[in-house]
């Protein structure tokens, strides 16, 4: 029993943990995108060291092999003026400087040979972070496109379902609204219209003055004017 607990709770354990990977997988990349690209500066950091010591040996083996020929030619001259004994001991260190310079020449020959070798890693490795790289993006796009088409609502963020019924609902009130507004107008217009017809008609006190009423009260009034003078 107890060690089928203990199965249940490492299942459970590594579910929990491939769980938690698949919500975090965009960070996750992020940062082993970050990790890797960080060891590839570092390897093309260590190459570029590796030459510029390269470099360095390389001048080294050109003092070796210019030492050893101004001793051969000044051995050459010493056994014509019949000194050997300076010959020989000018032999004895042509002999040293050959042997260091055939050393230099195998080891820069193994170190090109490593160099290559570390350029075709640099290289395609760095054609793989670009890859890297640019799958990123997509798959942040994708994430970004997924969220999107959620139609659950996470904690209290509104989704594009719930915004567009928001708006249906906006839409369908300011709809009832100008429909309401039309049809108060045309009601009162109506209503307007007849009343002023009853007017005209001499039905009901006049709201508003007429040029027939204006006249009357002018011709009224003229009347007035002449009565005294008369």
């Amino acid at each position: 029993m107890l060690t089928l607990l203990r199965t249940l709770a490492r299942g459970a354990a590594a579910q929990a943990c491939e769980e938690a990977h698949d919500r975090h997988a965009l960070l996750v990349l992020d940062q082993q995108i970050r990790e890797t690209a960080a060891d590839l500066e570092r390897g093309r950091r260590t190459l570029a060291a590796a030459v510029a010591g390269d470099g360095a040996e390389a001048r080294r083996l050109a003092e070796v092999e210019a030492r050893a020929a101004d001793l051969e030619i000044r051995a050459v001259a010493a056994l014509s003026a019949g000194r050997e004994d300076l010959a020989r001991e000018a032999a004895e260190a042509i002999a040293s400087l050959e042997a260091e310079r055939d050393a230099l020449r195998k080891a820069r020959a193994t170190f090109a040979a490593e160099v290559a070798r570390m350029r075709g890693v640099l290289t395609e490795a760095t054609q793989r972070q670009a890859a890297l790289e640019r799958g990123r993006r997509v798959a942040a796009a994708s994430e970004a496109v997924r969220r999107l088409r959620r139609t659950e609502s996470v904690s209290e963020c509104a989704t594009l379902r719930e915004a567009e019924a928001t708006l249906a609902r906006l839409q369908r009130l300011q709809a009832q609204a100008a429909a309401t507004d039309e049809a108060l107008a045309a009601i009162e217009t109506l209503e307007e219209t007849i009343a002023e017809r009853l007017e005209r008609e001499g039905f009901g006190p006049r709201t508003r003055p007429s040029s027939d009423a204006v006249l009357a009260r002018l011709r009224s009034r003229a009347e007035a004017e002449r009565s005294p003078s008369a």
